[in-house]
């Protein structure tokens, strides 16, 4: 039997709960996996930077011996091809994100037919969780316990502030 890898590919900006539990789900069903940093210039200004939010992963994933973490840019089948990974994780929180996956699971199928998508649905607790909303609560001075890590939501808090992010998401300097 071949060794099933996994790639579970994503901003991670900052990393939520939700991904933790995709994360420690994914860690039982395949031998490896590789949570994937994506360099996404699209997605505009980030809270932290690529190397930022690989230490806060690591520190997350410390205990989970067949989890690794990378940094990767390009075409996700082109990483998988390198990483010889048979598999993409990818995490459904509603109709919407089921539509967008399916296009990419889709789209990455005719590009290497060898990697399969295994779509996974997070813990109840976390189906509206993304970390958009956890960017936006701590601008806003909102609670984040129980969506972030205790240690991802300070440097979240210290990022906001060294930005000095006014309530109305104005750089007050």
């Amino acid at each position: 039997m071949k060794d099933i890898v996994a790639i579970y590919p994503g901003s991670f900006d900052p990393v939520t709960n939700g991904h933790l539990d995709l994360i420690h789900r994914g860690s039982k069903l395949f031998d490896k996996l590789i949570v994937a940093i994506a360099r996404n210039l699209s997605k505009g200004e980030t809270l932290f930077s690529m190397e930022e939010r690989k230490e806060m992963l690591v520190a997350m994933t410390e205990k989970l011996d067949n989890v690794s973490v990378d940094i990767f840019e390009g075409l996700l089948v082109t990483y998988c091809v390198q990483k010889n990974a048979n598999a993409v994780l990818r995490g459904i929180r509603a109709i919407s994100d089921y539509e967008f996956e399916l296009q990419m699971a889709l789209m990455n199928r005719k590009m290497e037919p060898r990697v399969e998508t295994v779509f996974m649905m997070p813990a109840e607790q976390y189906s509206y969780l993304s970390s958009r909303i956890v960017r936006e609560i701590a601008k806003l001075s909102g609670p984040l316990n129980g969506l972030v890590p205790e240690m991802v939501e300070q440097r979240v808090r210290q990022r906001i502030a060294q930005r000095h992010i006014s309530p109305t998401g104005k750089h007050l300097l």
